[in-house]
């Protein structure tokens, strides 16, 4: 997967109006933030418990053998991917803010061709 399509997934947005739960647009957004890295945490807890689990009943790899792993250079490339298409997931609601406001710019050129029609 390409950056660029995994951060185009990441940056989906839902139908409808945002619900909004809090008077403060800055804490609704920062709530919106830790929701979303609480949801990748608690995926993540559950999919390494379930592998290091399964890894250990079968004698394949011990807890001591994932601690101390270290990954080639093209693991750690594929990991750096990852981690910028998490980083845009969770830092969607500060992206989807930035285009709205784009998308709404009133500025002096858009008010000139506007005056001009």
């Amino acid at each position: 997967m390409s950056i660029q399509k995994a951060l185009a997934e990441a940056s989906a947005k839902p139908k409808g109006k945002r619900p909004r739960f809090l008077e403060s647009w800055e804490a609704e957004r920062a709530l919106a933030v830790a929701m979303s890295l609480a949801g990748e945490l608690v995926v993540t807890r559950q999919r390494l418990d379930t592998l290091e689990r399964l890894l250990a009943a079968k004698g394949i790899v011990s807890r001591a053998e994932i601690d101390s792993f270290a990954p080639s250079k093209a693991e750690a490339a594929e990991r750096g991917l990852w981690n910028q298409e998490f980083l845009a997931r969770v830092l969607r609601v500060v992206q989807q803010e930035a285009e709205a406001i784009s998308a709404s710019d009133d500025s002096s050129e858009n008010i000139a061709e506007e005056l001009a029609r």
